[in-house]
């Protein structure tokens, strides 16, 4: 197969359908998600019997739990991408959003006002359920999309993939709206990122190897979303009943995803106190745990932690735990492992929470909540395309004004320079 020219056949057909696209209205949109959010449901069978395909080849490959997880479709799963794009249907529309207006003295009227992007490339690994959320974030926010799934979940994407198009193609989208690239060769994720003159810009979802690859090749626009080496740090004014209830869930409610907790921070004044329990409760959750040597005194299942454990987003039932001197301990340690996504700290100090949220450096910082609600549909945004871990253009979980540009309107009646 020519990567490229079936590539730039699909470029120029998603330019067309963008310029349509960044034109209609609300309500149009809007009856297109609910049709494909509908039809996702009325068609789950044939999406679930293509996914137990990518199920089958994936156990037979020897692929991690945690990635089996990440592939694997059911009703409920279906059910919560079908009520994602409900959600964003129900959500304003940000296209033509005016964020300021102004006169200046020679008597012209400046606004400025939001716009879609143009054409979004979507390059993402075992997660069938990111062919949905970026469809519908796209198609919301007047955005054509190409999406470019891993092979692991190439046929549960195709099927979505037909359900989505037929659906909202008969709800009146333009063709070309919502494409993919339907080969698992790798070298077609080369000829994308180099489809300058079609795309406006791409966006990878997935490992940090993923992340790399495109970042180090693209000459098309990327925002980066990033890997989540997320802390909790347990201060020694914490209440430790809620600790524990939050570093449970950080770690435990599901493992495989860039939000959840990789390493425990216990400040040395309750680790005594803390950390028997907290770790016996892991251990009877399947979670392997790595500590430092005092980490170790505490429970006998602790392995001994690496250098490379700090750094490691695991992905997996596994935790890094290290005790602290204070504060000060934790914020040096998560400044030097901190992958800048999501980070935590556990206290009743109103003075060290606010500390812990001005110089901690990551997309989301919390106080007394689990690192586990950094998600688009968590904060309000119906779904999310990813959350971008660098400071341009987007940061933290990206909804629909992430998707967005803007342009300047002037209107003036004669006025020459």
């Amino acid at each position: 197969m020519d990567f490229k020219l079936e590539l730039e056949k699909q470029g120029r057909l998603g330019k067309q359908a963008a310029r349509r696209l960044a034109v209609m209205a609300s309500g149009e949109k809007n009856a297109a998600l609910l049709a494909m959010a509908d039809a996702l449901q009325a068609k789950q069978m044939v999406i679930l019997q293509a996914n137990a395909e990518d199920v089958a080849r994936a156990e037979q490959r020897g692929i991690s739990a945690a990635l089996l997880d990440r592939l694997r479709l059911n009703a409920s799963r279906i059910a919560d991408m079908a009520e994602g794009l409900r959600q964003v249907a129900s959500l304003p529309d940000p296209i033509g959003e005016v964020l300021g207006m102004w006169r200046r003295p020679n008597g012209l009227e400046i606004g400025k006002v939001r716009v879609p992007l143009g054409v979004i490339g979507m390059i993402y690994e075992a997660r069938p359920n990111v062919t949905v959320d970026a469809a519908g974030l796209c198609l919301k926010s007047g955005n054509a999309v190409l999406l470019r799934g891993g092979s692991e979940a190439i046929s549960s994407n195709l099927a979505m993939l037909r359900v989505l198009v037929e659906s909202g193609e008969a709800a009146g989208l333009p063709a070309g709206a919502i494409q993919m690239v339907t080969t698992t060769d790798r070298e077609a994720v080369q000829a994308m990122l180099r489809l300058n003159r079609y795309l406006d810009v791409i966006i990878p979802r997935g490992g940090a190897g993923l992340i790399r690859t495109v970042v180090e090749n693209s000459t098309v626009p990327v925002i980066e979303t990033g890997t989540g080496v997320c802390h909790t740090y347990v201060d020694d004014g914490a209440d430790l009943a809620m600790a524990e209830e939050i570093a449970f869930n950080a770690k435990v409610s599901r493992p495989s995803v860039c939000n959840a907790m990789e390493t425990l921070l216990v400040h040395r004044c309750v680790a005594k106190a803390f950390l028997p329990k907290m770790m016996e409760r892991y251990h009877a959750a399947g979670v392997e745990l790595r500590g430092c040597p005092e980490t170790q005194k505490y429970h006998q299942a602790v392995l001994p932690v690496t250098e490379a454990d700090w750094a490691t987003e695991y992905h997996d039932l596994i935790l890094s735990i290290r005790v602290v001197e204070d504060l000060d301990t934790a914020l040096e340690h998560i400044a030097r492992y901190s992958t800048k996504h999501s980070e935590a700290i556990v206290t009743r100090s109103y003075e060290r929470a606010r500390r812990f949220q001005r110089e901690v450096d990551a997309a989301a910082v919390y106080v007394n909540a689990s690192t586990r609600f950094s998600d688009g549909f968590e904060f309000g945004f119906g779904a999310e395309i990813g959350i971008s871990t660098q400071k341009l253009h987007a940061r933290g979980p990206m909804g629909l004004a992430e998707l967005t540009s803007t342009k300047y309107i002037v209107s003036g009646d004669g006025q020459i320079r």
